[in-house]
């Protein structure tokens, strides 16, 4: 199984990117993350090495897969996810929900107990859910940062991209090139202090490239016996829009219905959740019972 080391991270998700490893359609690879604050904060023998340079939310990679081309789309199984020992948060009073609360960063390292849960006080233990907050591939255009999230993926901070999850990204160049980082342990819909608890480690997955599938409005997710559409835009009512929009279209050109039962299918059915409030761009999920569309034939790639 081929690992990708911690070493070879970078700030801005492009297709100029030189890939670090290759593999197959099909196979296994392991992403060693760092944390979103390039593991400046927690002590221990994971810290950055002499030199490296800043990032804000370093992604590991890329990863370019053999046979993927413009216009193909990238599977990506979440098989496993092993974190580091220790998690780190913090207050902004610049940013999130909260600015008016505090004039100063603070910072907190919280200790994951048994890889299970979070030891958040004396007084409190709570069970973790960890999540990739930054994965993606190439951006069609121009380089997009590592804090920003897009139709590439990103930083879009979902907490539904987990293990178990299936994601389905777009191909915008040979290779896809994906990356990933930004792990949290644990973080509830809307990031909205302004970070969740943030963690570095280790993330195993599959990656296949889909060529004459069904096509998927990516980012689109599959989890829980739900499908998810994710959308990111300047602001939250722009970002509701472009994932439900999304639904629908999937919903309607993939069932064959007419688009009056797509849309009433989707009032009563679907469900719509903010994934972050504190990024660059904000970004919105919709979820739809997956059995509905087997109900009419549909099978996902």
């Amino acid at each position: 199984m081929m690992k990708i080391s911690r070493d070879y991270v970078h700030g801005i998700m492009r297709k100029e990117q030189e890939p670090v490893a290759f593999c197959d359609s099909g196979d296994v690879v392991v992403f060693e993350t760092r944390d979103c604050y390039n593991d400046t904060i927690i002590p221990g023998p994971k810290q950055p090495k002499e030199g490296d340079p800043h990032y804000d939310n370093p992604a590991t990679g890329p990863l370019f897969v053999r046979g993927a081309m413009p216009g193909d789309q990238l599977k990506v199984e979440i098989l496993a996810m092993d974190l580091a020992p220790q998690a780190v948060m913090r207050t902004s009073p610049t940013a999130g929900a909260f600015p008016h609360y505090f004039t100063e960063r603070y910072f907190k390292i919280f200790d994951i107990v048994d890889g299970e849960y979070v030891q958040f006080d004396e007084t409190l233990k709570l069970k973790l859910c960890p999540m990739i907050g930054v994965i993606g591939t190439a951006p069609a255009e121009e380089g997009i940062d590592t804090e920003t999230p897009y139709d590439h993926g990103g930083n879009m901070d979902c907490n539904k991209i987990g293990v178990g999850t299936t994601l389905y990204l777009p191909v915008n160049t040979e290779g896809a090139l994906l990356s990933m980082g930004d792990l949290h342990a644990l973080m509830g819909d809307g990031e909205i202090l302004i970070c969740g608890l943030e963690i570095a480690g280790e993330v195993t997955v599959r990656v296949t490239v889909l060529k004459d599938q069904l096509k998927v409005p990516t980012p689109f997710l599959v989890r829980d016996g739900k499908v998810m559409t994710v959308q990111s835009a300047k602001t939250l009512d722009e970002a509701s829009l472009k994932a439900a929009n999304a639904m629908m279209e999937f919903v309607t050109r993939a069932s064959g219905l007419e688009p009056w039962k797509s849309g009433m299918l989707l009032s009563l059915l679907s469900d719509m959740a903010v994934c972050q409030i504190v990024d660059p761009m904000m970004t919105i999920r919709v979820e739809f019972p997956l059995e509905i569309l087997e109900h009419y034939g549909v099978q996902l790639p």
